[in-house]
């Protein structure tokens, strides 16, 4: 069964669930690791969250990277994070649609619908690649021409 509870290592069953500050605080890291990366925060379209009924977190987005490079973006991004390097860490195999990563103890799974990958984004000219048409667009005179300018192309006008 996905998203199944997970916790702490060494937790014992009577622990209890997982305090809800603590759930919300992974949640948090984890956007703040995806958003932290510029090329990974533009790349992921339609970002969307929502709390599964076994306290884990499922986060998805479309037309972006493959599950498993945002999930070793995040594992990596959580490590250097300082003294708390053991705060994320893989939870199952890793796949181009799902991910399975635990972070404080908490479940995440992250879904990737219709992903192109990190590889192919780069490759392939978007509105997230603007600044880099405008910027090679500056040796260029500023008057009208009549050549199309790189941006452009990227707007289609």
């Amino acid at each position: 069964m996905r998203g199944f509870r997970r916790r702490l290592p060494g937790a014992r069953p009577e622990d209890g669930p997982l305090p809800e500050a603590r759930r919300y605080e992974a949640l948090g890291r984890v956007l703040a690791a995806l958003s932290g990366d510029a090329e990974m925060r533009d790349a992921c379209r339609d970002l969307t969250w929502w709390q599964a009924a076994d306290e884990s977190w499922h986060i998805e987005w479309g037309d972006g990277p493959y599950a498993s490079e945002v999930a070793d973006l995040v594992v990596e991004r959580l490590r250097e994070a300082g003294p708390d390097a053991g705060l994320a860490a893989p939870s199952g195999p890793a796949t181009r649609m799902e991910a399975n990563i635990d972070v404080m103890g908490v479940g995440l799974l992250l879904r990737a619908v219709d992903p192109l990958g990190l590889e192919r984004l780069r490759t392939t000219p978007g509105l997230w690649r603007m600044a880099a048409s405008i910027s090679a667009a500056d040796g260029e005179p500023t008057g009208r021409g009549e050549s199309r300018r790189h941006w452009e192309e990227l707007l289609g006008g």
